[in-house]
């Protein structure tokens, strides 16, 4: 962790939200005035999306079913940790951009599918913010998760996430939903063993909880609406947390546990607001009298 260059990591599975959580952090930085560094985790995937079918089937090959981008052999998880070592030391880093539609091959030059070139993070910044599958692992080789100064978790429960993906892979990627179901199968123990751990690492967790029936995610035709849900905030350490402000200021949110309160799955982004706006001021501020 680093008082002068303090780093925010945002983790969670594809189709979690973890984009709209990040949208709700710009809005942060930009009311308060806090300039941010921005690294997305799919910079630090190993392989474009031509290396990655090839290394699959060579995988395959040699008797590894599972071979997956939430697994450690897919990414360059040892380059995210030295890249935020790096900037709580110094307040500097090295990313890159994955290419993942036309609109952004337009944007940075580069093919769909690809990577573009290093660069260097942005100097003079307040916080590096970062968004990904990987933001608090640790694994035998690695410890991402003691940099960052504040730990988000963002993850549905497991039969809502699946119903996103076949959803999402069927209507926006034009596979089949037997391609999608092998999908799940196929990342499931690299879900098990390099998502799910992260959670237990995480400051404060997001999880959404469907309100309607999903007991068989494999003939859902359509993902439950924020209004068909509900939302359990998790915070590791409840010390300091004003909970009764919270439920005062919510409605219709109430406490599960000593430390979790539970939202209507439409106040997210107003939980969110009233969350994290302290807790990234305190680093904030903690930084400038550092410097």
């Amino acid at each position: 962790m680093s008082t002068k260059h303090p780093i925010i990591s945002v983790t969670g599975s594809s189709g979690a939200g973890t984009t709209s959580v990040r949208q709700t952090f710009e809005n942060i930085f930009r009311r308060e005035h806090i300039t941010a560094a921005f690294i997305e985790g799919d910079a630090f995937h190993r392989y474009g999306r031509a290396e990655m079918e090839q290394a699959i089937v060579e995988a395959r090959l040699r008797g590894n079913n599972n071979f997956s981008h939430f697994g450690e052999e897919a990414n360059l998880l040892a380059e995210l940790e030295e890249v935020f070592r790096t900037y709580g030391e110094s307040g500097r880093g090295r990313t890159r951009q994955y290419i993942h539609d036309e609109q952004e091959s337009l944007l940075y030059g580069a093919p769909v599918g690809t990577f573009t070139a290093w660069q260097d993070l942005p100097r003079g910044t307040d916080l590096l913010f970062y968004e990904g599958l990987h933001g608090a692992v640790v694994t035998p080789k690695v410890n991402v998760a003691r940099h960052p100064d504040l730990k988000i978790g963002v993850v549905p429960v497991i039969n809502l996430e699946w119903i996103q993906k076949l959803i999402r892979d069927q209507s926006a990627r034009g596979y089949s939903h037997d391609e999608a179901v092998e999908a799940i199968l196929t990342r499931m123990p690299d879900y098990v063993n390099f998502i799910c751990p992260q959670f237990t690492e995480t400051d404060i967790n997001f999880q959404r909880v469907p309100t309607v029936d999903t007991s068989n995610p494999f003939i859902a035709r359509w993902i439950p609406t924020p209004d068909e849900s509900m939302v359990v905030i998790r915070f590791r350490d409840p010390r300091g947390i004003d909970f009764p402000y919270l439920l005062s200021m919510i409605p219709d949110s109430f406490m599960s546990r000593a430390n979790s309160i539970v939202i209507p799955g439409g106040k997210l982004d107003l939980a969110m607001q009233l969350i994290l706006t302290p807790h990234i001021l305190t680093l904030v501020e903690r930084r400038r009298r550092a410097s």
